[in-house]
């Protein structure tokens, strides 16, 4: 289904019945709310059935409630404030129940996420960066993270990585102006999606480089200007992003591209072994704790 939800409404609205037109009128004017009701909460609301609310979604083309709700789900994922994302909290999670609302949100997630990202495109980009003579990872806001931790890892297996998660008007050019064929960028956002991030690969994709996009829909501003979308969702109406599913995607890029260098990276962290051991970086390391 192309059409956006709003669009099907007008063009059926002079069919619907009473029941109908409330509920038409009420996602119209309150989608962001709507999103994230349960069929039987949405007919409350409004003052119908839930068998009325379903019936109405089948009308419309959806393959019953669920179609719709997740259609409302993507209009509103990127425009939500952050006030609205407490609000939206609130009215999907018990008090008494926060931990396994939360816990279970991200399973969901990390399933969904398997579901629906790119086999080919995740092999891909593994050999993109595998093969890269420099590689750009792009993320800011709370995906900054995300890049520091992509970052950490891939600066011990390759020499030339560059980490980009912050910003000024012009520090993107200046950090991005000698990428060119030869180099990958990975661009990191999710909703509300950073402008930074799209301009940036824009930027890179015009001088020749591989552009990677690790996003949650194939309908986010980034995928546009990729050769290859990683899909990991994280789509929870919360002022709190949920990154476990992109961090998964991540860990698997990192496993992915050791096994494809194999001896390259062994080589390279028996020399790191060596150095941690030299300079006690970690606890008890390699020794049988006497004096």
């Amino acid at each position: 289904m192309t059409k956006n939800l709003l669009t099907l409404i007008e063009e059926r609205k002079n069919e619907f019945s009473k029941g109908q037109r409330s509920i038409a009128a009420y996602i119209t004017e309150h989608y962001d709310k709507a999103a994230f009701m349960t069929a039987s909460k949405l007919g409350n609301t409004v003052g119908v059935s839930e068998s009325t609310v379903v019936r109405f979604a089948t009308e419309l083309g959806y393959d019953g409630y669920p179609k719709m709700q997740k259609a409302m789900q993507e209009m509103i994922r990127d425009k939500l404030t952050s006030v609205q994302r407490i609000e939206v909290t609130q009215s999907r999670i018990s008090d008494g129940k926060i931990l396994e609302n939360v816990l279970n949100k991200d399973i969901e997630k990390i399933r969904r996420t398997i579901e629906e990202t790119s086999r080919e495109d995740f092999v891909n980009a593994v050999n993109a960066i595998s093969h890269a003579k420099t590689i750009y990872i792009f993320a800011v806001r709370s995906s900054a993270a995300l890049a520091s931790f992509l970052g950490y890892y891939y600066s011990l297996i390759f020499e030339n990585v560059k980490i980009i998660n912050n910003y000024g008007e012009t520090e993107i050019y200046e950090k991005l102006f000698r990428i060119s064929v030869d180099d990958v960028i990975i661009g990191i956002s999710f909703p509300r999606y950073s402008n930074a991030a799209k301009q940036a690969m824009t930027f890179a994709k015009k001088r020749g480089a591989k552009v990677i996009a690790l996003t949650d829909s194939m309908s986010s501003p980034l995928v546009a200007v990729s050769d290859y979308v990683l899909i990991a969702k994280s789509d929870m109406a919360s002022v709190v992003d949920s990154l476990v599913a992109p961090l998964s995607m991540i860990n698997a890029l990192i496993v992915a591209t050791v096994l494809q260098l194999d001896d390259e990276v062994k080589n390279t962290f028996g020399i790191l072994e060596n150095i941690w051991q030299d300079f006690d970086v970690y606890e008890n390391n390699g020794k049988d704790g006497s004096d």
